[in-house]
């Protein structure tokens, strides 16, 4: 297995604290990810320990990706590790406060798989991602 690294980074306009807020209303991120339904199966919903599955397919066909939150650091950052059977890795959401109104998100993921693999899937990965992190910016508007 090899730690294969994609990122985006986009503006949104609104402020740091909504961004965020919307950002961890875990089971809403289902409204703006492309093909996804996500709920949270831990007694806790906000900070570290919070776990959450992510089902992302259509019908009975997807991928189901579990999660487990390891660092919280409200507005600014979260990370979480993958522990599903099938996704590996861990993934990134930092936010910066631009100016009052405006909020820069980056979004990463270290995906563990073999390499020929990461390339087969990679685009398809990139491109859902960059659609729905251009659907989240689009609530703000």
């Amino acid at each position: 297995m090899r730690s294969n690294h994609i990122a985006i980074s986009l503006t949104i306009d609104a402020p740091i604290q909504e961004v965020w807020d919307s950002l961890v209303d875990w089971e809403k991120q289902g409204s703006w990810m492309l093909n996804t339904k996500v709920w949270v199966t831990s007694s806790i919903n906000i900070g570290v320990g919070t776990q959450i599955s992510a089902f992302t397919g259509v019908k009975n066909f997807g991928v189901l990706d579990t999660m487990e939150v390891t660092e919280w650091k409200s507005p600014y950052l979260c990370d979480v590790i993958h522990t599903g059977a099938v996704i590996k890795g861990s993934g990134r959401f930092m936010l910066k406060e631009l100016d009052k109104t405006h909020t820069r998100f980056d979004w990463s993921e270290e995906i563990l798989a073999p390499r020929p693999v990461y390339l087969l899937i990679w685009p398809a990965i990139y491109c859902g991602v960059r659609i729905s992190l251009a659907r989240f910016a689009r609530t703000f508007r």
